[in-house]
């Protein structure tokens, strides 16, 4: 209805124009939003207040106006002017039966739209390193990106979603090291374990593989491996440490088995984390590497760009980009001392090569640590001579799990975490995908996995879903008591709905493609959650304070055309959010 609200003001904008009670190139952007206060009608326009300087006009005289070159429509009961020149409108009963008629006959399509004109959108999201199994931090993320990406679909824009897989760099290397060590231990090595190094239990399932396919033949005296190897913290650095542990591990073992072992890590632990994703029903249009990168020559690329402008410089034998030139805190190293590229270095190839791919916007969904990494990347694209501003980075706050109101620590290079996959077996896919999208991405979470485990209506998700349950026994009641539904006569019979439950829910119902809109624009998943909330405590609130099934067909039939809407309107609403809407519990 907003939207036929605007068109009728733009008609009634384009009247005044061609009367000249208004300039000829008035294209005001037509701004419809919901009353707070019922008295005040249903919507209201501040349309009349924005161009009455520009008409040299009084606001409530131009507002006059307006009203009286808008299109008649049924739709519309009155129209009047507030204050200093706002528009109400007071909408007809009609136009909320027939919001009614619409969810039933567009079914699972009702709150889509083609707003989004088709443009590309490219949703890049999760992207863990795969040096480990995705844990409850990453769940957040998952579900968020998932989230985002299906509500600018629903809203016409054609989204790629993506996962970079970090299969380069120094932390894969420690992965791979890690493996070997515990490799060497499985073939009877005692050793001293780098505190650095990845120590869970999926690392020795891993090495176990090696050994069984391998054997001894990799094996290596634990003395030689360490010897004059920089001390371990904390009587030394960590970081040498196991650094020189990852140059003696190729040395020792030699391009070829380095490569093996670095790619079954690799392999193992990204086969797992697609598996978990999908289970949480989250899948990509793409896996891009990074090794792609440098394979493909995307990188140097990169880097001779930004040395042509003269972005580049050499100091202390390494290569620095003068990001602090666009606004970063200060320069950063893309190549080392030794030749190595940096993480930066690939992430700037990375967003090149995005954007060469012609995506209109391209929106980054990280963990909320990253944030001091947004102003470098951006930077970045602004020395390439690419746009800034056609890149969103949306900031995603870890979620912190308690358990019998104890929060649940966790370590993840320790290997002491609650793993993605172990969350959804306590909780479900259902609830865990809801309870991560309740708040905006930015606010800390708390997920009380009691809460979301149980069957009331304090947990959320179960009480949107019994709704949904609740609306589909009334109508397996149907039959028992002999009756069917008669959808036809149900419509004709709409003006019977004048209870104030039933009035609500009808409005309650007509506001959700505006909130599906608003949820994809300002990536706000946690605004759809909460409306379906608010629509499942309207419907119980129905449901308890009135029959459905009554003597009067007329009615009875009315009744139902309006709860298989609200139905409808919750499954379309909960697939949105990646959860199911079950017809029993």
């Amino acid at each position: 209805m907003r939207h036929k609200l605007q068109q009728r003001l733009q008609e009634a904008v384009d009247e005044l124009c061609s009367r000249s009670l208004l300039p000829a190139d008035s294209q005001p952007e037509i701004k419809v939003e919901r009353t707070r206060d019922p008295a005040h009608g249903d919507f209201a326009t501040n349309l009349a207040l924005v161009l009455a300087k520009a008409a040299g006009q009084r606001p409530r005289d131009l507002a006059e106006a307006i009203i009286g070159a808008l299109p008649a429509t049924p739709d519309i009961e009155r129209v009047e002017v507030a204050g200093p020149g706002f528009i109400n409108f007071h909408l007809a009963p009609g136009a909320y039966h027939q919001v009614v008629e619409q969810v039933l006959t567009a079914g699972d399509d009702y709150g889509r739209s083609d707003l989004g004109g088709g443009r590309p959108v490219q949703v890049e999201f999760v992207s863990a390193n795969p040096t480990g199994p995705l844990h409850v931090g990453h769940g957040r993320g998952a579900a968020y990106g998932a989230t985002v990406a299906d509500l600018l679909a629903a809203v016409g824009y054609r989204v790629h979603r993506e996962y970079y897989v970090n299969d380069a760099g120094r932390q894969m290397d420690i992965l791979a090291t890690s493996v070997w060590l515990r490799y060497l231990e499985l073939a009877g090595e005692t050793l001293s374990f780098p505190s650095n190094g990845y120590q869970g239990d999926y690392v020795w399932d891993i090495a176990a593989t090696v050994h069984r396919n391998r054997g001894d033949a990799w094996r290596h005296p634990a003395a030689e491996v360490f010897a004059d190897i920089p001390a371990d913290a904390p009587e030394g650095d960590k970081e040498a440490h196991i650094d020189a542990l990852i140059d003696r591990a190729r040395t020792l073992l030699g391009a070829e088995p380095y490569r093996e072992i670095f790619d079954l890590a690799l392999n193992s632990i990204l086969a797992n984390i697609r598996q978990d994703l999908h289970a949480f029903g989250v899948d990509y249009d793409e896996w891009f590497s990074e090794r792609s990168l440098t394979e493909s020559g995307a990188v140097q690329q990169a880097l001779d760009r930004l040395q042509a402008a003269g972005h580049l410089y050499e100091k202390n034998g390494a290569l620095w980009f003068r990001s602090s030139d666009f606004g970063d805190e200060k320069d950063r190293v893309v190549v080392r001392d030794n030749g190595q590229t940096t993480y930066f270095a690939s992430d700037i190839a990375y967003h090149m090569n995005k954007l060469e791919r012609g995506y209109d916007r391209v929106i980054d969904v990280w963990g909320a640590d990253h944030h001091g990494y947004v102003p470098r990347v951006k930077a970045a694209l602004r020395a390439l001579g690419d746009d800034p501003d056609r890149l969103d980075v949306l900031l995603v706050q870890f979620a912190i799990l308690y358990r019998g109101g104890e929060r649940v620590q966790m370590s993840t290079r320790s290997g002491e975490f609650v793993t993605l996959r172990e969350l959804r077996q306590e909780v479900g896919r259902d609830a865990a995908r809801f309870f991560y999208v309740m708040r905006k991405c930015e606010q800390h979470l708390d997920f009380d996995l009691d809460l979301a485990k149980s069957q009331s209506a304090d947990n959320p998700v179960y009480y949107i879903q019994y709704a949904h349950a609740r609306i589909a026994s009334v109508m397996n009641q149907l039959a028992e008591r002999g009756l069917s539904w008669d959808r036809a006569e149900g419509a004709a019979h709409l003006h019977l709905l004048h209870e104030s439950h039933e009035t609500g829910l009808m409005v309650a119902i007509s506001r959700y493609p505006e909130v599906v809109e608003a949820a994809a624009l300002l990536h706000e998943p946690h605004q759809l959650a909460h409306y379906l909330r608010e629509l499942a405590n309207q419907f119980h609130t129905y449901y308890n304070a009135h029959q459905f099934l009554v003597e009067e067909a007329g009615l009875r039939n009315a009744r139902l055309n309006l709860i298989a809407a609200v139905r409808q309107v919750i499954a379309n609403g909960l697939g949105l959010l990646g959860v199911s809407a079950p017809d029993s519990m």
